[in-house]
């Protein structure tokens, strides 16, 4: 990678913007549904791929340039991709629903036999539970605490997230990705989407806190000497670019899957052409940075930022807003850089980006200021609200058509005005339906509102209130 790093021109090209959505596949009583093998099966879409529990399904986005107007050419992939799916779902008796956790989960959902048996997720749950010797334990806090152990790596399964894909100019790339750890809090807290989990009302976006424990390889008397998890947001601003944070997946973490190639890459090096590199990019892919930098040897080689930390849903026109305001802040504060890193050290947006994923639009984030003492704390509202100009000019900066991106920003702004995003309408309306009924019959009425709104496509700030 540092050999490659280092060819001129390596890398070059204009900004795309690529997406995955994944989504969880219910039956007609709102409870998850296991057949992603035989809805795949029905279709010979190749963005359609499985995921690790058998009943969520992943979906990946074509490309676009990050020019003209890449959010609606977005918007338009995921509104048809919901339509298709839905379309497999419902000839075998099931739906899917763009959700960051989906509510209705409980404990006999996430147990090993809910494992999607394909080799590599065989070999990724076997290597985890062969490092952690223990079974893997959640510990959640919130307004109903969780405590919960499973034999294997499926209570990850119960996320489901949109990622973004970023290709950046390796020049380009520290600047960015220091920007992107720097305002990823900001755009957690908008858009969070998972309050509940197993029947709990917990964190605003609780997958944050589920994913880092539900796959946490360390066994449990390693943890006191602060061995690095593989879940986590990292440990430092980026110095120089992507080399760093590959020699630091590989300096950290054994290899799961130590699986080898039969095309030497320095070979390829050497003779002039692009090594595919499949054994770092595979354990890339088990380090599971919140943003991740990614090698791909398409398009004549590049990197990307991989944004991770969105959930999914609620609807499409919801996550191209999230997209639009998340890479809008990255490029309008990519200028500003220098100066705010040294003011602003790491571990304070380690800090805000829990501290997001806990309280949501509510949550208190810590700001560089221009007057000491600096950082100051700011409400999560106002701090987005400074940052929807910025957003506004990275984009436009960047080529983004001005009614796509006032379209968007608009979105988030409503939710700014509001307080609602789709973890507050959950709890709003859970509450509503539990004066009625039990905590289980609530949640399925509950789903099944906000999959009526889902699919009606409207943002979630014009859903109704009140059941």
């Amino acid at each position: 990678m540092r050999e490659l790093l280092s060819r001129p021109g390596f890398g070059e090209g204009p900004l795309t913007l690529g997406a995955e959505l994944e989504l969880p596949i219910i039956d007609k009583a709102g409870l998850a549904f296991p057949i992603n093998r035989s809805l795949l099966a029905q279709s010979a879409d190749s963005s359609l791929q499985l995921e690790l529990n058998r009943f969520n399904i992943e979906y990946n986005a074509t490309p676009v340039p990050l020019i003209g107007s890449p959010f609606t050419a977005l918007h338009t992939q995921l509104t048809e991709a919901l339509r298709h799916i839905n379309g497999l779902a419902a000839a075998q008796g099931g739906r899917v629903v763009p959700i960051g956790i989906l509510p209705t989960l409980s404990e006999a959902d996430l147990q090993s036999q809910a494992l999607t048996d394909l080799p590599r997720y065989r070999a990724l749950s076997w290597a985890l539970r062969h490092q952690r010797h223990t079974p893997f334990r959640v510990c959640i806090d919130g307004k109903e605490p969780l405590t919960m152990t499973c034999n294997d790596v499926t209570m990850e399964g119960a996320n489901t997230s949109f990622q973004l894909h970023l290709r950046v100019p390796p020049h380009e790339f520290a600047h960015l990705y220091n920007m992107a750890q720097l305002v990823t809090p900001i755009a957690v807290a908008v858009s969070a989407n998972s309050p509940i989990f197993v029947g709990h009302l917990l964190w605003d976006e609780t997958r944050i806190a589920l994913f880092k424990q539900a796959i946490d390889d360390r066994p449990p008397h390693e943890k006191n000497w602060n061995q690095p998890a593989r879940v986590s947001y990292g440990n430092g601003w980026v110095r120089e670019g992507a080399y760093e944070l590959f020699a630091e997946a590989v300096g950290l973490f054994p290899p799961l899957m130590p699986l080898i190639s039969d095309r030497p890459p320095m070979e390829c090096h050497r003779r002039g052409e692009l090594p595919s590199l499949e054994e770092l990019r595979l354990h890339q892919s088990t380090v599971w940075r919140w943003n991740r930098a990614i090698y791909d040897p398409a398009m004549g080689g590049h990197l990307r930022i991989e944004l991770r930390a969105l959930p999914s849903g609620p609807t499409p026109i919801d996550m191209v807003a999230n997209a639009a305001f998340l890479i809008g802040m990255i490029l309008g504060l990519r200028a500003q850089a220098q100066y705010l890193l040294p003011i602003f050290p790491f571990d304070y947006t380690h800090r805000n980006f829990y501290r997001a994923a806990q309280a949501g639009l509510d949550a208190q984030l810590l700001w560089p200021s221009d007057t000491p003492p600096s950082p100051r704390e700011m409400p999560l509202r106002d701090l987005a609200r400074t940052m929807l100009p910025i957003a506004k000019q990275g984009l436009g900066e960047a080529g983004v058509d001005e009614e796509d991106t006032d379209r968007l920003l608009n979105i988030i702004q409503q939710r700014l005005d509001t307080g609602i995003n789709g973890a507050t309408w959950q709890r709003s309306m859970l509450t509503q339906f539990e004066q009625g009924m039990p905590r289980t019959e609530a949640l399925a009425a509950m789903l099944e509102r906000y999959l009526t709104y889902s699919n009606e496509g409207r943002p979630v700030t014009e859903w109704s209130q009140s059941r």
